[in-house]
């Protein structure tokens, strides 16, 4: 017995529990896939008025000659359903599990970087997909979490990613995408047997397919089973509390680790690093960094490399990395008080606010440097006998050592007024009260550092 046609009220049992959100996403990459999932949901929306306001948000790899039509066909289709569209420009990080894992990677860093407390994102992964990632991951050796395959939904950055279509067959897609003449890319890649994906897609499931015609809801059902086992071992292996360093990087108390069981510590580790949203590391490195661990002196930083994220020891915690930025630190920035000032990254943001007291006096329109530690500089924090040198004063601080060379000095008139928002230097600016007519302001670092553990 055929199936019945798919429409937009199929969704209502997905999509009525997500009423609360302030804003609903479907990322778009102008496939059948999404494509179908952008029209279901917009259909949706028109006919019930207390959903969130939907917006589409497309990746532009760059990847392909066309990537820049396929942007443009996206931003076509999106004003003919009167859906806002954002795009984003991705850099794909090359990496040893190629590149369709690369652009992944970085497509899901910014969908996570989109997300708000609050906001949705949707998917239009299906059933189809559910059996390939199991298949992919079960090549690779993934453990119980791998072959749970994709959950209906999780964590992403501040948000949720939702995947409303996951137990329909690709079928019921293009069926849909066909009665609706619903104008989709077809990406000449998908026809590459190269790619792992494609491989099992077009070879190795029709196979299974003959035999075993039911093969989707038997593989799905097995991935479900696994999953419901999967909870029981994050119950049975907690992820660990977080803690925070003093320049607010998430991390983890070696202590709360024991390293006389390295599964548990794996586990741990991958049970934590999930609460985020962040993938699971490879098996082999991870293994090399616990190794790494077991040996290192209380003064060793081992370091656990992953295509989306770092993770690095300090003192007594492994700590998740800010985002890596250029090596070499640009020339000094300008500024003055009430700019917003963009660091490179992982920086953040950096200002100057009013202040009621012990601030700088700065006149309306005075222009200041921001610089960064090139040696030998020195300050006297306020309260403090004696001026000692930045170094000294950022390891008695405990800033880790991926920070010190990238907190912004304010500089004015060559003299040293303020160390990020750490310290202000005893100097010709500072002062307890403001003068009568006088202002005084304090500095102000927004560090662009993960909030998904908070």
């Amino acid at each position: 017995m055929a199936d019945a046609p798919l429409t937009y009220s199929d969704l209502d049992d997905h999509l009525g529990i997500l009423l609360d959100a302030s804003r609903w996403y479907v990322g778009f990459s102008g496939g059948i896939d999404s494509t179908v999932l952008l029209h279901l949901l917009s259909s949706w929306c028109r006919h019930n008025a207390d959903a969130p306001p939907l917006c589409a948000i497309h990746v532009n790899h760059g990847l392909h000659p066309a990537a820049d039509e396929w942007q443009a066909h996206c931003e076509w289709v999106c004003r003919l359903l009167q859906v806002p569209l954002v795009c984003h420009a991705a850099e794909v990080l090359r990496s040893d599990r190629g590149l369709e894992d690369a652009a992944r990677a970085a497509r899901y860093e910014l969908f996570s970087g989109q997300l708000q407390m609050g906001e949705v994102l949707f998917l239009g992964h299906h059933a189809d997909d559910q059996v390939e990632t199991f298949f992919l991951r079960l090549m690779r050796g993934a453990g119980v979490r791998g072959l749970a395959a994709m959950p209906a939904t999780r964590a992403l950055g501040s948000g949720r990613l939702v995947r409303p279509l996951l137990q329909l067959p690709r079928s019921r897609l293009e069926d849909y995408a066909t009665a609706h003449e619903l104008h989709c890319i077809e990406d000449p890649s998908n026809c590459d047997t190269s790619l792992d994906r494609n491989f099992l897609r077009r070879d190795v499931l029709p196979l299974l397919a003959e035999r075993w015609p039911g093969y989707r809801q038997t593989v799905n059902r097995a991935s479900g089973h696994i999953g419901a086992a999967a909870q029981l071992l994050a119950r049975a292996v907690p992820a660990p509390p977080t803690l925070y360093s003093v320049m607010g990087d998430p991390g983890v108390a070696l202590a709360q680790l024991d390293f006389d069981s390295p599964r548990e510590v794996a586990l741990a580790l991958r049970h934590w690093l999930e609460r985020a949203g962040l993938p699971a590391p490879d098996q082999a490195a991870l293994a090399e960094f616990q190794r790494q661990l077991g040996v290192a002196t209380a003064r060793s930083r081992p370091l656990l490399q992953c295509s989306a994220y770092a993770l690095q020891r300090y003192r007594d915690a492994l700590y998740l990395l800010p985002g890596c930025g250029a090596e070499d630190w640009p020339e000094p920035m300008s500024m003055q008080p009430g700019e917003i000032l963009q660091l490179p990254v992982p920086g953040g943001r950096f200002w100057l606010a009013p202040a009621q007291a012990d601030g700088l006096r700065l006149a309306p329109g005075e222009r200041l440097q921001v610089a960064w530690r090139s040696g030998g500089e020195r300050c006297r924090p306020l309260g403090r006998a004696g001026s000692a040198g930045l170094k000294k004063l950022l390891q008695e601080r405990d800033v880790p050592p991926w920070w010190r060379d990238r907190v912004p000095l304010l500089y004015l008139d060559g003299e040293l007024l303020a160390v990020g928002d750490l310290w202000l230097c005893e100097s010709s600016r500072w002062a307890a009260a403001p003068a009568p007519g006088e202002s005084l302001w304090q500095p102000h670092w927004e560090r662009n550092i993960t909030t998904a553990f908070d």
